[in-house]
């Protein structure tokens, strides 16, 4: 291979990127983050005094945003919500079907969909390659799946402000923070175990000879 070859290969902008192949690299990897999201919505808590129990799909959430970039991870949370629906046990507890879409809970799984888009978004453009950076990436995801949630759950059972915090919010903050806390850490870990630069772009962007 020349090196006019080597410098015009699209740069690995996600984590994702790195793997061989392309089309079953990318249904592999969806089917995986779903299914790892799931077995993370089984370590569940639930608490007296809210129907939304403490999981640990965020962790998944934010990780497969990352580094499956923005198509992948809504495809991946896309798949997690209809297979659900649909079906298949890995909501939170092994529930699942179509009475699953109607709790008040439900509308942070909608939100894991926006989350994720939006996390890989920022990855793709370099957020995932420092703490610095992937500490506001994983932050925004956050506020992306409570805005999502809370919303649900307000209109599901007709809360106030404070009461829709109360059950929604303030319960998972300190989880979620170590969530985030613990996402922001590895992506930039696993980026410099690979030895890559630090250098964003487009999957299609090519450097100038």
């Amino acid at each position: 291979m020349s090196q006019s070859d080597t410098l015009r290969r699209p740069r690995p902008v996600v984590l994702a990127d790195l793997l061989p192949g392309t089309l079953v690299r990318d249904v592999a990897l969806v089917v995986g983050a779903a299914g790892f999201v799931g077995l993370l919505a089984q370590i569940s808590i639930h608490l007296s005094f809210t129907p939304v129990p403490i999981t640990g799909q965020t962790l998944g959430v934010l990780l497969a945003g990352t580094a499956l970039g923005w198509r992948r991870a809504a495809a991946a949370m896309a798949l997690y919500a209809v297979a659900g629906v649909a079906g298949v046990p890995w909501f939170a507890g092994h529930n699942s079907g179509w009475n699953s879409s109607t709790i008040p809970s439900f509308g942070y799984i909608l939100g894991f969909f926006l989350a994720a888009a939006l996390c890989g978004y920022l990855a793709e453009r370099g957020a995932d390659r420092s703490v610095r950076g992937s500490v506001p990436a994983m932050l925004a995801g956050e506020v992306v799946i409570y805005a999502v949630g809370l919303t649900w759950l307000a209109l599901d059972l007709h809360l106030g402000a404070s009461a829709t915090i109360a059950a929604g919010l303030t319960p998972f903050l300190a989880g979620d923070a170590i969530k985030a806390a613990i996402a922001a850490g590895l992506l930039p870990a696993a980026w410099a175990l690979t030895g890559r630069r630090a250098t964003t772009g487009s999957p299609t962007d090519s450097q100038a000879g």
